[in-house]
């Protein structure tokens, strides 16, 4: 099969860019290098959007220049000159240009907005041809009846079998709800479909509202107020001409208020439905006019705690009605939360096994970062589990909430105050869905975990009252919440201590059978492989019988995450070299490592004491221990102590620029785990992803 897949829709605005970015997910996951390859841009001063977009967002390092063919004004030149020979050929040959730097190339057709958008579909099915690319079909069911849709596919169909196109499948995208299983039927009788993948996704129109920013660019404003918050969506727009009263009597959510800059009463009434908590009914306010408001009124907009963004224009109210009516929203790769949307939204309606299996024939050796990034996603989605976050009121645990659940990654459950929750979703406009919010003093187990807790710590002079104090702290309620199988994991640590979140896990949880002590890894990720580091975060100075858990701990945690376990126990001396306290420890952990391996981990790989660069360094290896199996070929690293460890993780991840995901806790009866108090959203939602999976494993899924 070709190492390239040309998309190309129907017609315009047929959702080609959501599908664009799911493939490019789906081929990230499992190929290190995927290029991107527009044949045909319209040109001009801005860059093309379709580019910026897939390269921004997947951050693919190839030049503009090279991700596309030509421009339409070229195009059009050549045409007209009766060189329509030169037009392919120069596509072509930037294809293959870009082709020799990438193992997989994803093209993406015209959008059908030059002027020759008559011809369009016949020039992509020409070009993807002589790319000898097979085409994956978008099309535009938006507004069609069944058989308009049905009919429209097939007469692309049968085109591009005309032009003998290799066709992959066939998406029908922007369905109504009602025609969904009538097209499907329809088409997957037909004799053109046979062998090919079929998929359908419904329309979702508030995918296509533009942002507050796309509106801004769009009219040219400057940004009077809330210039951090122009990822909000407008929904609709209204005119402020008429008396308030009538103004807000049936105003929708997401309205986008436009008004002349000298209506001060219409402002402040802005300003007061805002400041309620109907805040989510006005997205914004765009003043028009070329009429700044007073200086008391922007000191009042400023004093605002929720006031939404204020964009201002120099045009009349009409010229920009019109404008924002006809706007055509592009999406953005700084709106994340459309983004994830789209990609929510493909994963669900396509068969994304089929479409991998027609797509990519061998599996690439190499992991880079974004791929085990994008593989932990796609782990935990196939059996998802029930992850309690107990910091709730913190807004990067909500932000990555919503990430998770419009993902659907996991069942989530938030602790703190329930009012407090809520408030701050609504002010920060997330949609949190089914997500379970929990105030732990107020749910109906709270006394019956305070009991639990009680008869579990009473031999260590734990009275009821202390019993009740500590189930009331968020990590304690989250941890009985594992324990007593009311969740499947837990994820800590974004405001609280090490110590704060891992306490109550080994009150309560404990440690897994044959294992006495609980340990960390870091999943460094380098350039082209993923490797593990432990212990690097719990333990300072384990002994060797420690050290031979630690070792074994993260062989499995290797495992868990698709990882071949090669285990080295490093020192400063390598084989039977070396003497010394250190290196004695190290050597008499390797041993007990190998006996216990035989019951816990038949034919697992250890070698130690052996040094860095024997165990990473085939050329090094073949010198200081030959014959080894893990010289050379080592993929989890076992530090003798957390001084060395701690130190050469942050030294691999900042000179080598490696990615270190964790710490990853390991050896309890069940996953809690701990996060920076530095941690970003994705850091969030690769811990929870990875969480997950740990508790997948842990019931042998």
């Amino acid at each position: 099969m070709s190492n390239s897949l040309y998309i190309t829709g129907t017609e315009a605005r047929s959702g080609k860019s959501a599908i664009v970015l799911g493939v490019m997910e789906l081929l990230l996951r499992k190929i290190s290098k995927v290029g991107f390859f527009r044949p045909i841009i319209a040109g001009g001063q801005e860059k093309d959007n379709n580019i910026h977009l897939i390269a921004t967002y997947f951050n693919i390092d190839i030049p503009y220049e090279k991700m596309y063919g030509m421009t339409a004004r070229e195009v059009t030149d050549l045409a007209s000159m009766g060189k329509p020979i030169e037009i392919i050929e120069k596509i072509i040959k930037k294809y293959n240009e870009l082709k020799e730097l990438c193992e997989f190339v994803v093209c993406d057709g015209t959008n059908y907005a030059a002027s020759t958008a008559v011809y369009e579909f016949d020039i992509n099915a020409e070009i993807s041809k002589n790319l000898s690319s097979p085409v994956l079909l978008i099309a535009n069911a938006a507004g069609k009846s069944v058989e308009e849709a049905v009919r429209a596919v097939e007469v692309a169909l049968e085109s591009l079998a005309v032009k003998n196109c290799q066709t992959l499948g066939t998406i029908v995208n922007r369905i109504d709800s009602d025609h969904s299983e009538a097209i499907r039927q329809i088409l997957s009788k037909n004799d053109l479909m046979s062998g090919l993948l079929l998929s359908t996704i419904p329309d979702k129109p508030a995918l296509g509202r533009p942002t507050l920013g796309e509106v801004a660019r769009a009219l040219g404003a400057d940004v009077l107020w809330g210039e951090g918050d122009l990822s909000r969506h407008v929904h609709s727009f209204k005119i402020g001409a008429m008396q308030i009263q009538n103004l807000f009597s049936n105003v929708e959510r997401g309205v986008l208020i436009i008004t002349s800059g000298d209506r001060a009463d219409i402002l402040v009434a802005c300003m007061a439905v805002v400041a309620t908590t109907a805040r989510k009914k006005i997205s914004g306010i765009v003043l028009t006019g070329g009429i700044k408001p007073d200086e008391s009124i922007m000191e009042m907009i400023k004093a605002s705690p929720r006031m939404v963004p204020v964009l201002f224009v120099k045009e009349d109210t009409f010229q920009v009605a019109r404008k924002i009516n006809r706007l055509h929203t592009k999406i953005s790769p700084t709106d994340e939360r459309k983004i994830t949307q789209l990609l929510a939204l493909f994963d669900k309606s396509v068969d994304v096994d089929e479409l991998e299996k027609k797509l990519i024939t061998t599996q690439s050796r190499i992991i880079t970062p974004k791929m085990f990034e994008y593989n932990l996603i796609q782990r935990a989605r196939k059996h998802r589990q029930h992850v309690v976050l107990p910091e709730g009121e913190e807004e990067r645990i909500l932000r990555a909430a919503e990430i998770l659940h419009n993902r659907d990654v996991v069942e989530i459950s938030l602790l703190g105050n329930a009012h407090a929750i809520q408030e701050k979703i609504d002010v920060l406009g997330l949609r949190m869905g089914t997500v379970h919010i929990i105030d732990p003093e107020k749910s109906s187990v709270f006394n019956d975990y305070v009991q639990t807790y009680y008869d579990l710590r009473k031999h260590k002079g734990i009275t009821p009252e202390n019993a009740r104090d500590m189930v009331k702290d968020v990590n304690f309620y989250a941890t009985m919440m594992v324990f007593k199988g009311h969740a499947d994991a837990m994820v800590s640590g974004a405001i609280h201590s090490t110590a704060e979140t891992i306490r109550p896990a080994l009150q309560i949880i404990r440690t897994k059978p044959g294992v006495s002590i609980v340990s960390s890894v870091f999943l460094m990720c380098l350039e082209d492989r993923v490797l593990v580091y432990g212990d690097c975060a719990v333990n300072p100075d384990p002994n060797a019988q420690e050290l031979a858990e630690i070792a074994l701990s993260s062989a499995q945690t290797a495992k868990t995450f698709g990882i071949e376990p090669i285990v080295a126990l490093l020192s400063y001396s390598t084989g039977s070299s070396g003497t010394g306290a250190d290196v004695d420890k190290v050597r008499e952990a390797t041993r007990i490592a190998k006996e216990m391996s035989k019951e816990f981990f038949p034919g697992l790989k250890i070698e130690g004491p052996i040094q860095y660069d024997a165990a990473v360094d085939m050329s090094v290896a073949k010198t200081k221990l030959p014959g080894s199996e893990v010289a050379g070929k080592a993929t989890v690293f076992i530090f003798p102590d957390l001084n060395t460890g701690n130190n050469t993780y942050k030294a691999v991840q900042r000179s080598a620029g490696a990615v270190a995901i964790g710490p990853v806790l390991q050896g309890l009866k069940h996953p809690v785990n701990d996060l920076s108090r530095g941690c970003t959203v994705p850091d969030i939602v690769n811990t929870v992803a990875m969480t997950a999976i740990q508790a997948q494993s842990d019931k042998g899924m």
